[in-house]
């Protein structure tokens, strides 16, 4: 079975730990934002389950727990949230905000993510101003991954409900 060229030369292949585990989260990231691709602002913020879960608040709640985990554990400034992070209104799209306003954030988390990232080594180590112990930026990375992974698996289902669209 052949592999397509684009991802012979996936440099994660052969990376070391950090750029390898770096390159899995960019995957899941990009699946987040491929899934509100064609949808209008009506269907992006569609509750489809009982607890109101919907694609925008999904991307926003992935936002705020990058800013989180990757830039307030190891001691980054945070921009101002019009939301509570610790509440479900992270998780929701209806705090008058814009569908422009919160993958703008969702970006803005991602590059300010990505700063800690290059900036630290996976042994470094933070605290969440929600826990009670350290971890390393490995572990947050693995972590991230994982949340980032689930989410998107649930938006899979969320933009197939809505629209038939599936992968």
């Amino acid at each position: 079975m052949g592999t397509p060229e684009s991802t012979q030369s996936d440099p994660s292949y052969t990376a070391g730990d950090k750029e390898t585990l770096h390159a899995s989260l960019n995957r899941m990231r990009d699946a987040v934002l491929s899934k509100l691709e064609g949808l209008d602002d009506e269907q992006l913020r569609r509750p489809l389950t009982p607890s109101g879960t919907n694609l925008l608040g999904l991307v926003k709640h992935l936002g705020s727990v990058e800013y989180g985990w990757f830039v307030s554990t190891f001691g980054g400034k945070v921009e101002p949230l019009w939301f509570d992070p610790y509440s479900d209104q992270d998780m929701r799209a209806d705090q008058g905000e814009t569908t422009q306003q919160i993958i703008d954030f969702y970006g803005r988390a991602r590059a300010a993510a990505d700063r800690t990232i290059d900036e630290r080594s996976l042994d470094d180590m933070g605290r969440p101003d929600w826990r009670d112990h350290d971890v390393s930026l490995r572990w947050v990375l693995v972590h991230m991954i994982e949340e980032t992974a689930r989410h998107a698996g649930h938006m899979d289902i969320v933009r197939e409900l809505i629209d038939g669209a599936v992968g």
